[in-house]
Order: C-alpha cells, then sequence, then structure tokens
C-alpha cells in the first residue's frame, strides 16, 4: 500500500521537475537547490515514506518498491511525461530505477551519488569486502539495537558536516528516528532485489543521464562509475571540495551544472 505523500514545490520554471532526497532528510532540503534554477524549473520534492510528513512505510514487501511507487504518483500528479528527475543518494537510486523501468515518462534522470551498491559489488567483489569493513561500526549498533549509536555512525560515514555532538538535537533525534530506514534499504541496494543488473535492463534508459559526485566521498567514484559504465547516455562530474551532502553544502556549486545540464538534455 502507498503511504500518505506529502509534496512540497520550489523555484517557477516552466519545465517541471522532480526531486528525490536522501535517506534521514525530507523533502526540505532541495529549497535552496530550488533558488538556485528557479527561473529554469519547478522542482516537484516529496518525503520518502517514514521521512518529513509522508506516512510510514507498512513493512510488507520491499521498502524501495514503495518509495519508487511513490513516486511514480507524484510523477502522475505533476503530468504530462517525460519529467526531469533529479535524485540524491538512496533518492538517487528512486531516480535511477524510474529511468531503468519506466524510461518513457523520464526527459533526463541526474543522479548525485546514488547509493546503489550492487552494481559496484557486481564490478568489484574487493569493493564489498571494503565497504563491510567501512561500516563495521554502524552494523554493530544496529545489532546491539543502539539505534543512536547508528545514526552518529552513519552520520560520521555520509554528513560531511557537523559532529554529531553539534547537530541540534531535534536533528538528532530525526535520524535516530529513521536510522531502520538504512537497513531497510538493503535489498535494493545492497542485493538488487528489482533485478536492475539483469543484462540488458540499464540499456533501456536511454535518455540523457547526468552521474555527479564529490570528490571527498569515500564510495562515490567506485558506485558513480560501475553505473555510468551501463548507461547509454551520460555524463560524469566530480566536484572538488564536496561530499556526500553536496546538493544540501554546495547547492551554488551543484545546481548550476544541473542547470547547464538541462538546457543540453
Amino acid at each position: 500500500m502507498i503511504p500518505h505523500i506529502n509534496t512540497r514545490a520550489f523555484g517557477a520554471g516552466e519545465r517541471p521537475a522532480l526531486a528525490i532526497h536522501c535517506s534521514l532528510a525530507h523533502s526540505g532540503m532541495w529549497r535552496a537547490f530550488g533558488d538556485v534554477v528557479g527561473d529554469l524549473v519547478t522542482l516537484h520534492a516529496y518525503d520518502l515514506p517514514n521521512h518529513g510528513q509522508s506516512g510510514d512505510w507498512d513493512g510488507q514487501g520491499v521498502m524501495h518498491d514503495t518509495a519508487t511507487a511513490m513516486a511514480l504518483r507524484v510523477l502522475d500528479d505533476i503530468g504530462p511525461d517525460p519529467i526531469d528527475i533529479i535524485g540524491h543518494s538512496f533518492g538517487g537510486t528512486v531516480a535511477l530505477r524510474i529511468a531503468i523501468e519506466h524510461p518513457t515518462r523520464v526527459r533526463s534522470v541526474t543522479l548525485f551519488e546514488p547509493v546503489y551498491f550492487a552494481a559496484a559489488f557486481a564490478d568489484d567483489p574487493g569493493f564489498a569486502d571494503r565497504y563491510a569493513a567501512d561500516t563495521a561500526d554502524f552494523d554493530a549498533a544496529l545489532a546491539a539495537q543502539d539505534d543512536e549509536g547508528a545514526a552518529r555512525a552513519f552520520n560520521r560515514a555520509w554528513g560531511d558536516g557537523p559532529a554529531w555532538e553539534d547537530i541540534p538535537a531535534n536533528a538528532r533525534r530525526y535520524m535516530t528516528d529513521r536510522i531502520r530506514f538504512v537497513p531497510d534499504s538493503a535489498p535494493f541496494l545492497l542485493h538488487d532485489s528489482a533485478g536492475l543488473l539483469t543484462p540488458g535492463r540499464f540499456a533501456r534508459a536511454t535518455m540523457p543521464a547526468l552521474v555527479l559526485a564529490g570528490a571527498t566521498s569515500p564510495w562515490a567514484a567506485d558506485v558513480n562509475g560501475a553505473i555510468a559504465r551501463r548507461l547509454p547516455q551520460v555524463q560524469s562530474e566530480t566536484l572538488d571540495g564536496v561530499g556526500h551532502m553536496g546538493p544540501v553544502t554546495h547547492p551554488d556549486r551543484v545546481a548550476p551544472l544541473w542547470a547547464g545540464f538541462l538546457k543540453t538534455a
């Protein structure tokens, strides 16, 4: 069942776009991004399940399927197809999946560090071992039912911002309350539950694609590279001095890249 979907829009451009946020954030992360590109596009952003003001995943089936169904419902509301899509981290994996499974609905797709680790695992089994070692503290905290410890470890790996103790208490609580969303994402992100790696499936995504990364991110080069190698029509860019949270921390650098790409897509 698709839960309640909370949406909001940023910018006032004639060209509509769907924006999908990362894990433990909410649709408001696109506000500053919209300020930069708002003359070109109107960003339609939605809260993922268990995030912001959207409803919760009911625990049935695969959570990524629900997040994708929500995105498709928002596309229905935006209309008409095709529509530009941009996604960050987990949101990038939803954008990628829609581009492959529903290519006629997508005018262009932009992915900022999509965490589709399954593609990198398939290309380099050694990467899976490195990833497991790097996330051992997060996994240990989850196993110990220490959700705050897991959120702290997750923020250390992905946040590229303030230390955990310097984050406001309400934001720390928000992330801690939603940290189980991360292991719930594993069937798709780590194990390719939707079968996107089946030969020939990536070839369906023939629209222009832009794959972005921050140079300081620990795993982006491997994952972005594995995705870019499979996409038929792709541009790749890496931003110096930017980390995984680039769309939030550096919208003044990421958004103009996207705008330039849209003008050619």
